[in-house]
């Protein structure tokens, strides 16, 4: 995750920087509010290290509906951005906190620490991509 997701980070900022894409009043007003959906569904490390792993796992899905619904409402580069960025993110979506009943998790895995940690990280990446994108 925390390689695609700098990849797209870094493409972003080139495009930007090359002007090969300036973002429009549109990408610029729903990335900043992705921005802020993100930042509050992920906090600082520290304080999702604190919480329980089923907590810090309902945080990383809450955040994963950020960029799923903010590609719902744009066209072009954020939204072939956004999506890109869904897709990386979507390990997430498979992982449980809960014991599988009778052994049977469709196809759910537990993760480790170190995953939410990454997945945590990644996110305040993409929080801080789409704030710059924002300004």
């Amino acid at each position: 995750m925390r390689t695609i997701i700098e990849s797209l980070a870094e493409e972003a900022e080139r495009q930007q920087r090359d002007k090969t894409w300036e973002p429009t009043d549109a990408d610029r007003a729903l990335a900043a509010q992705a921005a802020a959906a993100l930042a509050a569904a992920v906090g600082p490390a520290e304080v999702q290290r604190a919480q329980e792993p089923v907590g810090r796992l309902e945080d990383l899905r809450e955040a994963l509906a950020a960029p799923a619904i903010a590609t719902a409402r744009i066209h072009g580069p954020l939204a072939w951005l956004l999506a890109a960025a869904s897709t990386a993110l979507s390990p997430v979506l498979q992982w449980r906190k809960v014991a599988a009943e009778h052994g049977f998790a469709f196809g759910a895995v537990e993760a480790t620490a170190a995953q939410y940690d990454e997945a945590e990280d990644v996110l305040r990446r993409l929080q801080s991509l789409l704030a710059a994108i924002a300004t």
